[in-house]
């Protein structure tokens, strides 16, 4: 997987001073490299038996269609608060600096349904474990939780015991 690490590009300071941000535009870009991480993400999740694949806002919207298409499943966007215009569901959650929420609407999701949890970084777990609640306050039950990249050095899987959580990428330093 180092060729698609070669195509994540380092932003320096952003989105403040000492963050180093991984800017995933330029894997997207590229052709190739976009198709193996689906191709990628498809090999684990194929026997999953998914029903839904859940896109994070904002950049798990980029790979969840590709992803569902693949799967055979549908797809659901979790969003940030006063997103979606129907009735939503919400779960707040903790971030350095304060707090955040995620939507999803109340009928998206059956009792039952086999959901697929997806986004581009697993860094401090506190958005994908709030993703996690919402699919399961919802009925469904959470097959697997995927990232592009992981954080090791952030420790966000921890957040995430007990459920199924496969990253692409890992970053074990700044």
């Amino acid at each position: 997987m180092d060729e698609l690490k070669q195509k994540i590009r380092d932003i320096p300071d952003f989105p403040k001073p000492g963050i180093v941000f991984k800017d995933i535009t330029t894997l997207l870009q590229d052709r190739v490299a976009f198709r193996t991480m689906i191709d990628r993400f498809n090999e684990v999740y194929a026997n999953h038996d998914v029903d839904l694949v859940a896109g994070i806002e904002a950049r798990g919207f980029l790979f969840a269609p590709s992803l569902a298409y693949h799967l055979d499943a549908g797809v659901i966007p979790l969003r940030k608060p006063s997103k979606l215009p129907g009735e939503t569901m919400r779960i707040e959650y903790d971030l350095e600096y304060g707090t955040d929420a995620l939507e999803v609407h109340t009928d998206s999701i059956k009792p039952g349904d086999r959901v697929l949890v997806i986004d581009d970084l697993l860094a401090t777990g506190g958005s994908a474990k709030a993703a996690c609640q919402l699919v399961e306050n919802t009925g469904g039950e959470v097959v697997g939780v995927g990232f592009l990249i992981e954080l090791n050095f952030l420790n966000g899987r921890s957040k995430l015991d007990g459920y199924d959580v496969f990253s692409l990428l890992q970053y074990n330093e700044e």
